[in-house]
């Protein structure tokens, strides 16, 4: 490799009192690897992230599953006798006519035991029914297929009925506006018995057909009478055409910012409020129909669609390894248990290993990936024991992770385990030493904490575990984050990436956010959609901008007399931030800096001990003239990079615009 010096001198701006700037880079000490599992992704069902986002099945309550009660809200309550009726009806779920369509659960003769319930539907004349109001609509556009299911049955008779009421024989299914004036696709099913059997169906748009959300699935009877249904699917077309898939336009954005890792079942989600309620992975697999679902923390409903499967293919499609988090013992509410009533955990913790891992000739879950459509076996590195334990305020965790820790080596000895609390809190009478191979470190902060903390890692012990920052995210801006936040995840990028020899993964958190009113449990997100669009935040950007252009081998930095900015009247942090890496093969040097300042950055660059330099280099830059700015569902490409061309040599001059994230690509 040629040694170059790259020095930048920065000037003194009009608002900041400065002396003369200079960051060396010093190519010639570049031997440190960059991490290849720098980037990643982190992703739970929060703010609707799978159900009415990513996941493509788009009825709501597909099961009936929670009936909603006007006095009594979700689940509902005993009707006051003393006040006037009320309909009670499936949540997310309308009827047609309040008066002559009525319906009940029904949870007797169930279609299997991960089913329990099943809606009686009884119209009083022909055309009435009932209405799914999906997650928010429904996303209609031309020439499209969507592909759908539900089991039927006609009802029996109840105790107090002499016989069974007249059944209705055909079921119309269409996708209609909102008010049912407006048809975008429609077919019908029939030859119902008093079994239940399963109906496959398909609607399709016209080549005219305008994009809208404002779109209902209607399904009604052909004449007067009662029928009995459940799961009720309707899927839309999925990244790669996957049965069961998943949705193409936010695969793609996640595919572009090119991660190594995905990092799930995540969060709360893996632990859930209570035992029954934790990412029970085996009750994830096979037959979507043969799921039971469970409660998400986040109050409401997950179908567990999207299981265990598609998340280790999500991984596969978008180039991407998986790093998995398994279940510890520990739940949201505070309950745990350890010692031998954790062992059963354990066990499940090994048999998920190899269900991802194993060969699908000699073991048992490596055969049960294969009968799932999956047999060769996924690559897997690196296992996450628990979440955030150090929520935990009984002291088990050690014990627990160690139990896991020795289970999973002996059987696993390639892997590399995570702790979700640091080196010291693992340390106790009982385990003075504790072994573990990386620390799982969680950071939530504001711009300017992040701009206080962007030199954090310079200074961690070389000679400790390795650091996986497995949730971070500057908080600011809703639903999607701002400019600002922009900034503050660059600055902290910078500092991960120029000590990714210790940060050695990384990911944001949360990932996604449905942006319909009532959707959303967190605010500041990655991502931001609806059920027909989705866009990138400034942040989304930014780390698109980071993953993209990387090397191999960090530059080290030298910076004297760095500029300030004055967070308030007693508190001060840098106002640029830098990073270096360079490519072994190719000799590019990708230099990324960040003003988190309104001022202009005037650079004097000089290239020394270059014997040619070629004369344009790229510039990749994102910039706003507000912090505040940012992207919405409405605007979404207000902040998004931009590609110039910056005139280079041994010694040439450039501004760093305010407010702004800077890539230079020197060749």
């Amino acid at each position: 490799m040629k040694k170059l010096l790259v020095t930048i001198a920065m000037l003194s701006s009009s608002a900041l009192v400065l002396q003369a700037q200079q960051l060396t880079l010093r190519l010639d000490k570049a031997e440190t690897e960059v991490s290849p599992m720098l980037y990643g992704l982190m992703t739970e069902e929060i703010n609707y992230s799978y159900e009415g986002g990513l996941y493509t099945q788009l009825v709501a309550n597909a099961a009936f599953t929670e009936m909603y009660n006007p006095r009594g809200g979700r689940r509902g309550r005993r009707p006051d006798p003393n006040q006037p009726r009320v309909t009670v009806r499936p949540d997310r779920w309308q009827l047609t006519d309040t008066v002559r369509v009525q319906v009940r659960q029904n949870r007797q003769g169930a279609i299997n035991d991960a089913t329990p319930t099943s809606l009686v539907v009884n119209v009083e004349q022909p055309g009435l029914g009932i209405v799914s109001e999906g997650y928010w609509g429904f996303p209609i556009r031309k020439n499209t297929t969507f592909k759908g299911s539900l089991y039927v049955r006609q009802p029996a008779a109840r105790n107090n009925e002499s016989a069974a009421p007249a059944a209705v024989r055909t079921l119309n299914i269409a996708l209609k506006s909102a008010d049912g004036s407006t048809t975008y696709a429609q077919t019908s099913v029939s030859g119902f018995s008093k079994d239940w059997k399963k109906f496959d169906y398909q609607l399709s748009t016209t080549d005219s057909q305008a994009d809208t959300k404002d779109a209902r699935l209607y399904i009604t009877a052909s004449e007067a009478g009662s029928i009995e249904m459940t799961r009720v699917t309707l899927f839309a077309p999925s990244f790669k055409n996957r049965k069961n898939g998943l949705r193409p336009d936010l695969m793609e954005m996640m595919a572009d910012m090119q991660p190594k890792f995905l990092r799930f079942p995540g969060g709360n989600y893996l632990e859930g409020n209570n035992f029954a309620n934790r990412f029970d992975w085996k009750q994830t697999i096979g037959d979507p129909d043969q799921r039971p679902g469970h409660q998400s923390p986040w109050n409401y409903r997950s179908s567990d669609g999207l299981g265990l499967m598609e998340f280790l293919q999500w991984a596969e499609d978008i180039g991407a390894e998986p790093v998995v988090g398994v279940f510890a013992g520990y739940v949201l509410s505070g309950d745990h248990l350890d010692g031998d009533y954790i062992k059963p955990f354990i066990q499940d913790a090994l048999d998920e290993i190899e269900y991802i891992v194993g060969d699908a000739k000699t073991t048992k879950w490596g055969a049960v990936r294969a009968s799932n459509g999956h047999p060769e076996p996924f690559p897997l590195h690196y296992v996450e024991i628990g979440n955030e334990d150090f929520f935990d305020r009984s002291g088990s965790y050690p014990n627990r992770f160690k139990m896991f820790y020795d289970a999973i080596k002996a059987r696993y000895p390639q892997l590399q385990i995570i702790s979700t609390v640091d080196y010291n809190a693992l340390k106790s009478a009982a385990i003075p030493n504790p072994e573990v191979d990386l620390i799982d470190e969680h950071y939530y902060r504001n711009a300017h904490d992040m701009y206080r903390n962007a030199f954090q890692y310079d200074s961690y012990d070389r000679k400790g575990p390795k650091i996986f920052c497995g949730e971070w995210a500057t908080r600011e801006g809703a639903p999607t984050t701002n400019m600002n936040a922009a900034l503050g995840d660059a600055a902290w990028m910078s500092c991960m990436e120029r000590n990714s020899d210790i940060c050695v993964m990384s990911c944001y958190a949360p990932l996604f956010v449905n942006v319909e009113q009532g959707a959303m449990q967190w605010p500041s997100d990655l991502i931001g959609y609806d059920v027909l669009n989705s866009y990138g935040s400034p942040s989304y950007w930014a780390q698109v901008m980071f993953s993209k252009y990387l090397g191999d081998r960090i530059v080290p930095v030298e910076a004297t007399d760095l500029p300030k900015q004055t967070l308030n009247r007693n508190d001060e942090a840098n106002a640029v931030f830098y990073t270096a890496t360079t490519d072994a093969r190719t000799g590019k040097i990708y230099l990324k800096m960040v003003n988190a300042v309104g001022d202009a950055q005037k650079l004097n660059i000089s290239l020394n001990g270059v014997k040619k330099v070629k004369s344009k280099a790229k510039k990749i830059e994102l910039k706003s003239a507000r912090p505040e700015d940012t992207n919405s569902i409405d605007n979404p490409r207000s902040i998004i990079p931009q590609e110039s061309i910056q005139k280079v040599g041994k010694r040439f001059a450039m501004t760093l615009a305010p407010y702004s994230i800077t890539v230079l690509v020197i060749e």
